[in-house]
């Protein structure tokens, strides 16, 4: 982390959810000003405003606007926070400008790190570093143990023991974080959809009683793509009556942490951080 950091502005290109706006006042309560580019048409504008001292709207399809608003405003260092779903490449929503284009037309597939690492490098290329969002997130990060207040049953904990281990392996094969389980069976496996609406899918497949587990990948960048729970998931869960949700200790965050062991405690859903 830089040790002078007086009068220094982070940029932030803020996604969709709340983590943009922790992480902005996190970099703020560090002595950063923060200039946020928020991505349409994803970004919560009207949240976002009131926790960063400056905000550009650019189109997610954008490249060129984005890095040329980041440019103008002389930044050096940014952070990437908040989901953008790849889904949008698509659903023929957005146009892509020329720089876009040709960025995509590069890409040996269209994996999460393959996009994430190329975009990395197409900042650096333009002088601008991408920091880890685990700078400005430290009292997001899942602790080991039960954070509710009801534990696992026996059964609960062997679908976290036997789910961890393929969690992780889906991780590897960039397909995604997050796996739905029920009596040692795979209910879901989270995709292009996204969390939640895996959590969904599953839960629908398994009826009540289902266990949620989310985890980093093998060698997780910190720079994007880190694993992250809210207030959202919790909603989902309960939308199909899931149970637990295991997280990995250490490599996931929590976002609203207080809100969501409360939201999760009133519903009767467990949240334990595993070490794995």
């Amino acid at each position: 982390m830089p040790q002078d950091i007086e009068n220094k502005t982070l940029g932030l290109i803020a996604g969709m959810g709340y983590l943009p706006m922790a992480v902005a006042q996190e970099a703020r309560h560090q002595g950063y000003r923060v200039f946020a580019v928020g991505l349409e048409p994803v970004v919560d504008e009207a949240a976002l405003r009131g926790y960063v001292d400056d905000l550009t709207l650019v189109n997610v399809a954008k490249l060129g606007t984005l890095i040329k608003t980041l440019k103008g405003a002389g930044l050096t260092e940014a952070v990437m926070a908040g989901k953008v779903p790849k889904s949008l490449l698509y659903k023929n929503k957005t146009m892509p400008d020329m720089r876009a284009v040709t960025f995509l037309l590069k890409l040996k597939d269209n994996n999460d790190d393959s996009i994430l690492n190329a975009l990395v490098e197409e900042f650096a290329s333009e002088g601008i570093t991408m920091r880890n969002i685990t700078d400005f997130t430290s009292g997001m990060i899942t602790p080991v143990g039960l954070l509710t207040k009801k534990g696992l049953s026996k059964d609960e904990q062997k679908d976290i023991d036997f789910g961890f281990p393929l969690a992780k392996e889906i991780g590897r094969l960039d397909i995604g974080q997050t796996i739905v389980i029920k009596g040692r069976a795979v209910m879901a496996v989270e995709a292009i959809e996204g969390t939640d609406m895996a959590i969904r899918r599953g839960g629908e497949l398994a009826g009540s009683g289902a266990v949620v587990i989310k985890t980093s990948k093998p060698n997780q960048d910190k720079r994007f793509d880190y694993p992250a729970i809210g207030l959202d998931t919790i909603a989902a869960m309960k939308e199909v009556k899931a149970r637990v949700l295991g997280l990995e200790a250490g490599n996931t965050l929590i976002v609203q942490k207080d809100a969501v062991i409360k939201e999760a405690q009133a519903a009767g859903i467990s949240i334990i951080g595993v070490k794995y």
